[in-house]
């Protein structure tokens, strides 16, 4: 009952995920204190950072989260329009379909048993032995002893293709450097001005689109242990590589992860595998290879998940995987960057 009340009053005002700077750079637009919590600002961005969940759902996030059918399936959600998404808004006859796909339900390492089973007492909102259960965006609310999604409903119970009951954390590590000339030197955009930045891409096995060479958190993983693995594991193929090879890869990664970053994003992820019970969370971070030369020494390679891996111009024509190409849009802001050949609201009025 008290978790319930408490998931309430959280709900009944807005909350916002911080975009964090760890190291870095000022703001393209000018230099402004870090944490500054200000719409105006251009360390913050409303439309894909700040998540505001107040009554009525006229603001949110939550939209591939209701798409149909269900990735891998055939399922078909039920039906959420906009204006009850939100929680606070009753809605009596809301009837969500509930589904789990097989692969998870077989009892994986990387799953969570089934919340009826009576040897599984997960301590929601706090970590779980090796398992993170606390949100990125704070308390969520357990009812009849599930989690609930705090960006709203999704038209399906259960937890779909995720592994985890409530949040299921992930790591995106972007990977950018500037597009050069045939003489080394940058390549600016004829409209915009502005030095092109590429980042890492890989084609997912399971969709096809293209996206972040991201994966999930390991219990008792570093975010920062995930960020390298993964862009190993994804753009490189390092599972496959000999000793050697492997060795010599390790020193080329651990230059790139060890130089200065920004975490663009740590929170919810508007992502198409979500439920009413389970969602994704990540955190998204850039590293910078200023002069080319460590990614040089890299070959690109498709591995694990990935279908194909390649370097890809940053430009507000991508049309990338769940929310990745909001990621993408604040490191080309960040790093001040092409984006876009209209002009760039966001500065004005500072």
């Amino acid at each position: 009952m008290a978790a319930r009340v408490l998931g309430k009053a959280i709900a009944a005002v807005s909350f916002s995920v911080v975009l964090v700077t760890v190291t870095g750079r000022s703001s393209g637009c000018r230099s402004i204190p870090a944490y500054r919590n200000s719409f105006s600002s251009c360390w913050f961005h409303r439309d894909s950072i700040i998540m505001s969940y107040s009554n009525g759902g006229k603001e949110n996030t939550h939209h591939k989260a209701r798409t149909s059918p269900y990735p891998g399936s055939q399922v078909e959600r039920s039906q959420v329009p906009d204006e009850k998404v939100d929680w606070l808004v009753e809605w009596q006859d809301y009837n969500p379909v509930e589904y789990t796909a097989h692969s998870v339900l077989a009892g994986p390492r990387w799953a969570d048993p089934q919340i009826s089973e009576s040897n599984f007492s997960p301590k929601f909102n706090e970590k779980d032995g090796y398992v993170q259960r606390k949100s990125q965006n704070g308390l969520y609310e357990i009812e009849n002893g599930r989690p609930r999604n705090p960006a709203g409903r999704t038209g399906l119970i259960g937890r779909g293709l995720l592994g985890r009951w409530g949040p299921n954390h992930a790591a995106d590590p972007i990977i950018t450097r500037w597009k050069r000339d045939g003489s080394g030197n940058k390549s600016t955009h004829p409209v915009s001005g502005k030095n092109i930045l590429q980042f890492v891409a890989i084609k997912r096995k399971d969709c096809g689109e293209w996206a972040i060479p991201g994966g999930m958190v390991d219990p008792g993983e570093k975010i920062s242990a995930t960020l390298k693995r993964e862009f190993g594991e994804e753009a490189l193929n390092s599972l496959q590589k000999p000793s050697a090879e492997k060795r010599e890869m390790e020193e080329q990664l651990h230059k790139l992860f060890s130089q200065e970053h920004l975490v663009i994003y740590q929170g919810y992820v508007d992502d198409p595998r979500n439920t009413d019970n389970a969602w994704m969370e990540t955190e998204a971070v850039n590293y910078h290879d200023e002069t080319g030369e460590i990614m040089d020494n890299l070959i690109l390679e498709a591995g694990d998940d990935a279908g194909k891996v390649k370097w890809v111009d940053i430009s507000d024509k991508l049309k990338l995987y769940a929310s990745h190409s909001q990621f993408i849009k604040l490191v080309a802001e960040k790093r001040d960057a092409h984006w876009s050949e209209a002009s760039d609201p966001s500065c004005r009025g500072l």
